[in-house]
């Protein structure tokens, strides 16, 4: 079994609750929280830059929620690409994962898009990992 934790910045009805980058909670949130890995977000600039990801040990796994759930407008797969290259300057690509940076219905109120639109990100989001990291069977 794995362990991983979420690190929410608030969803509710595509609002958020915080802003700020990781740098000041790193060193203690990747070396000191006894876990596998991390489901974080940086769908938008309010998440600060990925140079905290440094410190990550290399035992630990980084999801990259950089497709948001806010928002139906879809994510340009180069952007993406780009993304996870930036944050590769920090860490090894094969500890990074994608998705979405949080759920799509996290409250019973859910987030501003329609469920067309949450597909069409999903599909996404398996579409560049798949060119990212390669197809994989299994």
């Amino acid at each position: 079994m794995r362990m991983t934790m979420h690190l929410c910045r608030g969803n509710f009805k595509s609002m958020w609750i915080a802003s700020g980058g990781y740098e000041p909670v790193a060193e203690v949130l990747f070396n000191k929280i006894n876990i596998d890995g991390y489901f974080m977000e940086w769908d938008t600039d309010r998440a600060g830059g990925f140079e905290p990801l440094r410190l990550v040990p290399k035992d630990k796994q980084v999801v990259l929620g950089v497709v948001t759930s806010k928002s139906g407008l879809l994510e340009d797969k180069d952007d993406l690409k780009r993304r996870i290259d930036d944050a590769g300057k920090f860490i090894d690509l094969d500890q990074l994962c994608l998705s979405p940076q949080c759920g799509f219905a996290s409250t019973e109120e859910g987030n501003v898009l329609t469920e067309e639109e949450q597909w069409a990100k999903l599909r996404r989001v398996v579409e560049v990992a798949g060119e990212v990291w390669g197809q994989q069977n299994g």
